[in-house]
This record gives structure tokens, C-alpha cells and sequence, in this order.
């Protein structure tokens, strides 16, 4: 009898472990709630009218696709804008040019890396937006022809600062006492005797008050 008993208790023991080695155990990382959960990515794209009008105002062909020559203009026009140079056509930057967002595309909040480094950290849109003095092709043309005069510009007056011209600028500048930039800033103009524009002159006021 006590044979009997024994035999059972080992069979029953051994059905057990076969059980236990043979029964799946959940993996949590493949868990369906868990999978459920995670929030899908959304990711921003420009569509095709978008597109078109970024080349128009960037002066490429207008395909209506993100090609090199598109991806290139934008590349250039980010940096100058306080945008990080991308290359890319996200929300920031249609923003910056003033393109009308799409109801989907509103929904997607614009990437903080979608700003220079500078503007990241201290992005601020009650900030005044600074003012960068540029001359016009009438006042480089008349700075050519004056350095020309006085020997210190031998190129073409094609109104335009190339390198020539930004040598001739620093030879200028460092004969009459200024801070030998090589551009064409406003103190320059004013010591040259250049007129300034009515735009020229608004924004100078404006960055005195």
C-alpha cells in the first residue's frame, strides 16, 4: 500500500513540473495595453500648395516637390531668419514666411529645434525683432564709384559687396577712424556722404528710442 502511494505521489510531482516547464510566461514588454498607450508620433509635413508658394518666394522652379534645389534656397533662408538651417519645410519656418497652416498641420506644435541655438534659449515673441541695416544697389554703387575715385576700389560699379568691394571698404573705414567691418553700414554711408533711404532712416530712429 505504502508502495502504491509512493508511486503516485512521484507521478503526480512529475506532472506538475511538466505543466509548470511547458506553460508560456508573459512577456510585459509586448503587453497589449502597453502597446496601446504609446501615443503615435505626428510628424510634419508641407503640402504640395505649401510648397510651391515657398518656391515662388524663394525664386526656384516651382515643382511642388521638396527637391535639392528647394531644400538648398530654404537651407539659406533659415539662418538669416533665426531658424535652425534644416533644409526642411516644418512649421517654423512656413510660420516665418507667413504661409497659412493647413487645420491638421495646426494640431502639430512647431519643434523647439526648429530654432537657432541663440533664438532657442531665449526665444521671447514679445521681443522686438532686431533690424539689420542692409544698402541699397543705388549706395553700394555710389560707395564703388567714391573708393574708386580715391584709388582704393580698381572693380566695376555693379553695386553688389563682393569681395572686392568689402577690401575696399576696410582700406576706407581704417583711413577715416571707423571699425574696419567691410560692409556698407550706416556710420560708412554717413562719412561718405551717402544719403540715407526713408526706411533706412525710420529704422535708425527707431533703435535710438
Amino acid at each position: 500500500m505504502k508502495k502504491l502511494i509512493y508511486v503516485l505521489l512521484v507521478s503526480f510531482l512529475t506532472a506538475v513540473s511538466i505543466t509548470a516547464q511547458t506553460t508560456p510566461t508573459p512577456n510585459p514588454s509586448k503587453s497589449p495595453a502597453m502597446t496601446e498607450n504609446k501615443p503615435k508620433k505626428q510628424i510634419f509635413r508641407a503640402n504640395k500648395e505649401q510648397i510651391m508658394t515657398v518656391q515662388q518666394m524663394l525664386k526656384v522652379e516651382e515643382t511642388g516637390k521638396m527637391d535639392d534645389p528647394t531644400r538648398a534656397a530654404i537651407k539659406v533662408y533659415q539662418p538669416t531668419n533665426g531658424l535652425k538651417a534644416t533644409g526642411t519645410l516644418n512649421r517654423a519656418t512656413l510660420e516665418k514666411m507667413g504661409i497659412a497652416l493647413t487645420d491638421k498641420q495646426k494640431e502639430i506644435p512647431a519643434s523647439p529645434n526648429s530654432l537657432a541655438s541663440s533664438d532657442a534659449k531665449s526665444a521671447d515673441p514679445n521681443k522686438p525683432k532686431r533690424t539689420i541695416f542692409r544698402a541699397s544697389k543705388e549706395q553700394i554703387m555710389q560707395a564703388q564709384k567714391m573708393m574708386k575715385e580715391k584709388s582704393l576700389y580698381a572693380g566695376e560699379e555693379i553695386g553688389k559687396l563682393d569681395d572686392a568691394t568689402r577690401e575696399s571698404l576696410k582700406k576706407y573705414q581704417t583711413a577715416n577712424n571707423l571699425t574696419a567691418t567691410g560692409t556698407l553700414n550706416q556710420v560708412t554711408l554717413e562719412k561718405m556722404g551717402i544719403a540715407l533711404t526713408d526706411k533706412q532712416k525710420e529704422n535708425s530712429m527707431k533703435k535710438s528710442q
